[in-house]
């Protein structure tokens, strides 16, 4: 949860704002709605700001945990292969994971094993 709303708020502080571009033909903001509508949009980037700054400390730990089990994570990978060819993972009562291996599709005219169709 706290990943996926860090990516969010990354996004919009990076994202290029339209509302900071003034339009080429517009007046100047004179009126008490435009300078309403920049003081809320002012807000709204230090909101953000302050929430990125919340969430940093939190970004960096997780960063550092995810280089810490970069290895074991490509040893698993390369163990793993193809993981079209694998069941679901299945947790048992004692706490066990059990990742199946799919059984193989045996062509008949050649007797070998192909992969299985996906239908779409």
């Amino acid at each position: 949860m706290r990943v996926s709303v860090a990516l969010a708020l990354l996004l919009l502080t990076t994202a290029p704002a339209a509302a900071d571009d003034p339009p080429a033909a517009a007046p100047p903001a004179d009126s008490e709605m435009d300078q309403g509508l920049s003081l809320l949009g002012e807000g709204a980037r230090l909101l953000f700001r302050g929430l990125m700054a919340e969430m940093e400390p939190a970004l960096d730990e997780m960063a550092g945990q995810l280089q810490a089990m970069e290895p074991m994570l490509r040893s698993l990978a390369e163990m793993i292969g193809d993981m079209r060819a694998y069941d679901a993972p299945v947790k048992l009562p004692n706490g066990d994971i059990l990742i199946r291996r799919k059984p193989p599709v045996i062509v008949p005219e050649t007797d070998s094993p192909a992969e299985p169709e996906i239908e779409l």
